[in-house]
């Protein structure tokens, strides 16, 4: 007999704190305030539930103990067999104007400044047993489906495979290593400023962004 349904859907959500250049990180104000929104507003469909919201020191090596309490505190006790959890990661991009999808990650850490932590790696893989720093991770999220969904809602919004090789690049190549081994899903996020998109229409945006994920295509 196949399945009754499709499976719910935990979605843990995270943000960053200010680094240098930002000082007042957008995705912060996002990630503290989103599980009221969700919850005054009653956006989110039935069978997907924000299971956390988490704000990230903006810092590579020495916060990676903080990332992994983090990704293992939202699957404790989670039936993955009966549902699918994914870790969505939102980053800003201060010279944008829209949204954008990351594809992949890449195996490399190569810092344009010291993070939070006064870290600056070069050339360096993030993970010394992954090889090379060329190697590279994409989402298993459907994410041209996604892309549609999101340009139907009238968002502007673009599919990117570059993250960088700041720390956003870095967070999501655990993600999706992590994912991967969990049999879980990963998507990182690039938001603009608010000076660009404002607050309210963000938060909408990231409403929509998580309906989006509970599409049949990202549940199996």
């Amino acid at each position: 007999m196949g399945s009754e349904g499709p499976k719910a859907v935990t979605i843990h959500v995270t943000g960053f704190k200010k680094f240098q250049g930002v000082s007042e990180n957008p995705t912060e104000t996002i990630v503290n305030n989103l599980m009221s929104f969700v919850q005054r507003k009653g956006l989110l469909p039935a069978g997907v539930t924000l299971g956390s919201c988490t704000v990230l020191e903006t810092a590579g090596n020495g916060a990676l103990s903080v990332l992994y309490n983090v990704l293992e505190s939202g699957i404790s006790g989670i039936d993955t067999k009966n549902e699918q959890v994914i870790w969505l990661h939102l980053g800003v991009n201060s010279g944008a104007e829209e949204f954008a999808l990351e594809q992949q990650a890449v195996n490399e850490a190569t810092f344009c400044c010291p993070d939070e932590l006064g870290w600056q790696p070069q050339q360096l893989p993030i993970v010394a047993e992954d090889g090379e720093t060329s190697r590279k991770r994409e989402t298993t999220c459907s994410i041209e489906a996604i892309l549609k969904f999101l340009k139907n809602k009238g968002y502007d919004v673009t599919i990117s495979n570059d993250a960088g090789r700041f720390v956003c690049n870095y967070v999501y190549y655990h993600s999706l290593r992590f994912a991967e081994q969990k049999g879980l899903k990963s998507l990182f996020v690039h938001v603009p400023l608010f000076s660009r998109i404002n607050e309210e229409t963000q938060m909408q945006f990231l409403a929509s962004l998580m309906e989006a994920l509970f599409q049949p295509a990202n549940i199996k």
